[in-house]
């Protein structure tokens, strides 16, 4: 399956085996409560023909009836007029009570199991999440993957149990009315139920567009909320810029996308309501023009003549909201199919079985080309080779190549042909949760997790003990700034961190790193958003931290770039030169050395 969640549709929408399949060990848990739930909607749907059943004997006995007609019942004679007068009006009310108890009941139930079903849903789609690739995050907006992971589960899920249950109800309800029917009049009942099943004859028409309109809503209400994600996340840009207006345009244009997509719907499935409307009151004015021949001609009562027109007339709810209950299935069969189409993403990025057991002799790229799009390459042909505790600076123009090369050490990617090997071992082999074990990352724009700061730095290590702690923070020069905190080390972060300075951040990023001791460490543009007093703290942080270590670096710092044990030069893809500054400084048509000579040379900081 493609990783682009906006190009994926519906496929097995209409296949409800299929879905009803994948859907059941979710419902499995909860059978019990979902069961009883169903059983309940039985007695709830017939009890709305006791109203329309009543009349027969109200009207034939009490309305109609005389003072003498009498029942005699275990020997005692009971007057049918006063009893029935009695009984009826308190009979309807006591039903009437039942039915609020079964409703209650009902409502409890489907509230309980859709929770408990839609749980457990996000809880799998959300491990699903976790485990793909950085590749899957690359091609589909936060929107899109709210949407699909968050609210069709939703829809899914709940709906399939209060659905089923309305469905269930207005089916019995419409039986019990049915058998009110044709316990008054097998002819009139002949007519009414023939006009009904022409009335719900048109649901079946609109199933394809449901499924295209609720495709279609699904990828309006993504954009919608990326756009809200992005004028979040994006509001000192956006105010900074003044975006204001063009974002508003958007989200008005998105708006009006999501109005047009409801109108074609309510358009074509609209028209449904007052057809049946138009075909139920013919069927009630032919019932009419036949019951008055049949009073007539004395083969049919009164009293049941007014319960089977009060049957006929509520019989109408039960028709239409199984319309109704067939057309939000179809709509939830729809979300279901999308929810079980995430299922099926795999990721592309699979573990091998081999454990890592830190750095032994060195890392070697070997003939690496790599595309993130096919037929555009990234790098081309690329080898290097970096021995254990090595430090490599990687420097080159921009978009050559430098962050794909670290990228694909801890196999964010994999290399599209060629190999990349640790120890000799290609990394295709390790267990990828082993190998992630054994490098530590420092970013330029280090994510920050809500909670706090000892929370995010322990992220490196869970297990790792309060003295281990105070090491690092002390290594990270984090010892100072703590201090300055209320809460010191237990401060709470805004989200993203953004209640913290840029060189805060990275010195947490970098206790974070420290804390997880790995033997590999990729430093990528982690120093090039800062002024020169934040960094040089970092870089005190930094180089506490890759003592010992093997490690790459992206950098655009002459001090940091000189000092690493060789520098690889890397421009559209290609390895173009290697070595040690002192030896690339002697290349006089060497890239590096222009770059020197250029930049370095005039200014203390330029990013490479």
């Amino acid at each position: 399956m493609e990783y682009k969640l906006k190009d994926t549709s519906s496929k097995t929408a209409f296949n409800y085996g299929y879905l009803l399949d994948k859907i059941f060990p979710y419902i499995k848990p909860v059978m019990g409560r979902a069961l009883l739930n169903l059983v309940i909607a039985i007695p709830l749907g017939l009890l709305d023909g006791v109203v329309a059943l009543s009349l027969k004997p109200y009207l034939d006995f009490v309305v109609n009836g005389t003072p003498e007609q009498t029942w005699t019942f275990l020997g005692y004679t009971v007057h049918l007029q006063s009893w029935l007068a009695f009984v009826i009006p308190f009979g309807i009310v006591g039903f009437a009570l039942f039915q609020g108890l079964l409703k209650y009941a009902s409502n409890y139930l489907t509230d309980w199991t859709g929770n408990k079903v839609s749980n457990s849903l996000k809880i799998d789609l959300f491990k699903k999440l976790t485990k793909l690739d950085p590749q899957f995050y690359d091609v589909n907006t936060s929107g899109i993957v709210l949407s699909r992971f968050f609210t069709d589960p939703e829809t899914a899920s709940k709906n399939i149990i209060n659905t089923l249950k309305s469905f269930i109800a207005s089916l019995f309800g419409l039986l019990g009315l049915v058998a009110v029917l044709l316990y008054n009049s097998w002819q009139l009942a002949i007519i009414g139920v023939v006009v009904m099943g022409i009335a719900i004859t048109p649901v079946t028409l609109i199933r394809k567009r449901i499924k295209k309109v609720s495709n279609a809503t699904m990828v309006v209400t993504g954009n919608m909320t990326t756009n809200f994600n992005e004028t979040f996340s994006g509001n000192k840009v956006m105010a900074a810029y003044n975006l204001q207006n063009i974002q508003d345009e958007k989200f008005e244009k998105q708006i009006q996308e999501q109005f047009d997509l409801a109108m074609s719907l309510t358009k074509r499935v609209g028209w449904m309501s007052p057809i049946m409307y138009f075909v139920c009151s013919i069927g009630i004015a032919l019932v009419m023009a036949y019951g008055n021949h049949l009073i007539l001609t004395g083969t049919m009562s009164a009293g049941s003549f007014a319960s089977f027109v009060t049957s006929l007339l509520l019989l109408y709810k039960p028709t239409k909201t199984l319309g109704n209950d067939l057309a939000n299935l179809q709509t939830t069969f729809v979300a279901m199919s999308r929810v079980f189409e995430l299922f099926d993403l795999e990721p592309k990025i699979t573990s091998g079985t081999k454990n890592l057991n830190g750095l032994n002799s060195s890392i070697e790229f070997k003939h690496v080309n790599f595309e993130y799009e096919e037929g555009i390459p990234v790098l081309k042909d690329f080898n290097l080779k970096v021995n254990k505790n090595e430090t490599i600076a990687l420097v080159g123009n921009s978009g050559g190549g430098k962050s794909t090369v670290v990228s694909l050490i801890p196999r964010f990617y994999d290399v599209t042909s060629g190999a990349l090997e640790i120890d000799g071992i290609n990394l295709r082999d390790f267990d990828l949760e082993s190998l992630r074990n054994n490098i530590s990352f420092v970013f330029q724009d280090n994510f920050m997790f809500s909670g706090t700061i000892r929370e995010n730095i322990l992220l490196g290590n869970k297990n790792a003990s309060e003295d281990d702690l105070e090491h690092v923070i002390k290594m990270a020069h984090l010892d100072e700034f703590l201090d300055s905190l209320e809460d010191g080390i237990d401060t709470e972060l805004g989200e993203r961190g953004t209640t913290l300075s840029g060189g805060q951040r990275q010195r947490v990023a970098i206790a974070r790193a420290m804390i997880k001791d790995a033997p590999i460490v990729i430093l990528d543009e982690a120093t090039s958003a800062l002024d020169n007093e934040s960094e040089a703290i970092v870089q005190k942080a930094l180089d506490n931290l890759i003592k010992n270590k093997t490690v790459f670096v992206i950098a655009h710092r002459l001090s940091t770039i000189s000092n690493a044990d060789r520098i690889a030069v890397i421009q559209d893809g290609k390895l173009t030169e290697l070595g040690t500054h002192e030896e690339l400084m002697q290349n006089e048509k060497g890239f590096y050395k222009k770059l020197y000579e250029m930049q370095f040379k005039t200014q203390e900081t330029v990013k490479l």
